[in-house]
């Protein structure tokens, strides 16, 4: 009909709603090449090139080592993929970048990209086995106490997995600021502390709090380090141990951050109740992952997550957030609740 606009008939490209279904499996198939392009820019300190200002390809190929041949084509990639601007043939961060991938800005989550870069990129291209075999692929072979007892004793591997955790933690560390009522509290441990990022935001944000960060020995320095950069050394502590085995600090809230993952349900549920028992009456727990949704269909960034925990850990892998309700409720936690935080990342909050 006339001034009608027409739909057209499904192709073989498309499915019954016209969306382009080749086109979508092909991005997913090729989703490696985005991932390192981003990830050897972040490597190469391309970001943090830029920081200082635009350059054109000439120049920031000449900063970056990138050869003539290859830097157009990797620069305008890094634009197509929304990492960076180009304006008169220049080059810029765009805000997101300029954010979190400079190196030494407090939001910057290089260490996470560098790690995924060295470890887990090439971890995954061992998939397969995995699936096959339902074991890690990273060589750990003495159960879940061996989880980290190789990477604790390089400090090397240790420092760059700490600020991995600090990248990852960056954005649920500002929202838990504002999703727990602190008002109410006066102290905070966190289990599994890493280099104390999140603490050092909680403490930074809300003034009355105190905070203690939890984890093995080789982790102090690092700790105390940051504690002293961030100038709360005075109201910032560390206390070494390890979490199934010694312990844990008393405090009116205990978080734990992306550890529940690493490991099977029944040593969670375990470490669940340990917490419960450190807690004083009316204290609060606070967990906090990459949480599937209940139908496990929509997180796909948490389902690969869980993938990933698959190809690292002998039991360990990402939980909804109706499991990790039913698992405080089990340990004796009342008024439990779920919260997105940031991102893919929730929390699942419990009352003593």
């Amino acid at each position: 009909m006339d001034g009608a606009a027409s739909t057209p008939e499904p192709g073989p490209d498309t499915v019954p709603d016209g969306t382009p279904a080749l086109d979508g499996l092909m991005r997913i198939a090729m989703g490696f090449m985005a991932s390192k392009v981003l990830l050897v820019a972040a490597r190469l300190d391309l970001f943090t090139v830029l920081s200082q200002g635009p350059l054109d390809a000439d120049a920031l190929g000449a900063r970056t080592g990138v050869h003539p041949r290859a830097a157009r084509d990797f620069f305008d990639a890094l634009v197509a993929l929304g990492a960076l601007d180009r304006s008169a043939g220049r080059y810029a961060n765009t805000p997101a970048a300029e954010r979190h991938l400079v190196r030494g800005r407090p939001a910057c989550v290089g260490g996470f990209l560098e790690m995924t870069d060295t470890a887990v990129y090439g971890l995954w291209g061992r998939l397969e086995a995995a699936l096959r075999t339902g074991a890690p692929q990273n060589g750990i072979t003495d159960g879940e106490d061996g989880i980290y007892a190789a990477l604790y004793q390089d400090p090397a591997r240790l420092a760059l997995f700490q600020q991995a955790m600090t990248g990852l933690s960056t954005g649920s560390a500002h929202a838990l600021a504002e999703a727990v009522d602190w008002s109410r509290h006066r102290t905070v441990a966190d289990i599994g502390c890493a280099e104390g990022a999140v603490l050092t935001h909680l403490l930074r944000r809300h003034p009355h709090l105190r905070g203690t960060g939890f984890d093995l020995p080789a982790v102090g320095a690092g700790f105390r380090r940051r504690a002293d950069e961030s100038g709360l050394a005075d109201r910032l502590s560390f206390t070494p141990g390890d979490f199934f085995a010694d312990p844990l600090p008393r405090a009116d809230v205990l978080v734990l951050g992306h550890i529940l993952s690493g490991f099977t349900p029944s040593r969670a549920g375990a470490l669940l109740r340990k917490a419960h028992a450190a807690l004083p009456e009316g204290g609060l727990l606070v967990v906090y992952e990459m949480l599937l949704d209940d139908d496990r269909r929509e997180n796909a960034q948490g389902l690969l997550m869980s993938l990933t925990m698959l190809l690292e850990t002998p039991g360990g892998g990402v939980f909804t957030g109706a499991e990790c309700r039913r698992w405080l409720t089990e340990a004796g936690f009342r008024d439990v609740r779920v919260r997105h935080l940031a991102g893919p990342e929730s929390m699942v909050a419990g009352v003593k």
